[in-house]
């Protein structure tokens, strides 16, 4: 079974990666992002919770997060699973590994793509423009590289110590990044 977990800050391209990725090795994708989204549409209860944060730069608590992955990952058939968005903290990094452990299998994977932080601003500003996303502002885009160094970031050094992280650089083009993900894929 192959498990990643595409990672990486907000903006470096962890979507348009994840869809190909799917694609070519036949995996079940679990994005954090597109589950709270949807949560939100629905106007659920988690959505609602969501959305107040989001809005605001932070990022949606541990609970909230594990019950949507949960879910998902019980219902998974494929030949893997990859992870967008997930995990984004320590206790999200144990939570993935026993949720894995219980299905007989392991994180395979962490490709971190790496990408500067004055191109991750462009790429957001202009997605905003064409996705209309509320949470791709000048003001909240800023809040959430800070969540992100001060979160997030530690959780490459969790998955470090397993000896599981592959650094990408995340700028080229989509097709440049795809190959140079599934070089390291395929060398594993």
């Amino acid at each position: 079974m192959l498990n990643i977990a595409l990672f990486g800050p907000p903006g470096c391209g962890k979507g348009t990666q994840s869809k190909m990725l799917v694609e070519k090795y036949g995996l079940t994708y679990i994005s954090t992002g597109d589950l709270l989204r949807k949560e939100i549409a629905a106007n659920t209860e988690l959505g609602i919770k969501a959305k107040i944060i989001i809005d605001k730069g932070g990022l949606v608590g541990d609970d909230l997060v594990v019950k949507l992955i949960e879910k998902h990952v019980e219902n998974n058939h494929a030949q893997g699973i990859l992870f967008d968005g997930f995990p984004r903290t320590h206790v999200q990094c144990y939570i993935l590994d026993g949720i894995l452990a219980d299905m007989k299998s392991s994180l395979t994977v962490m490709i971190n793509l790496e990408v500067p932080e004055n191109i991750l601003m462009q790429r957001m500003l202009e997605r905003s423009k064409i996705s209309g996303r509320s949470d791709d502002n000048e003001t909240v885009i800023k809040m959430r590289f800070k969540e992100y160094q001060e979160k997030t970031l530690p959780v490459v050094e969790f998955y470090q110590r397993q000896n599981k992280v592959h650094t990408i650089n995340g700028v080229g083009t989509v097709e440049e990044i795809a190959q140079r993900i599934q070089n390291v894929i395929e060398s594993i």
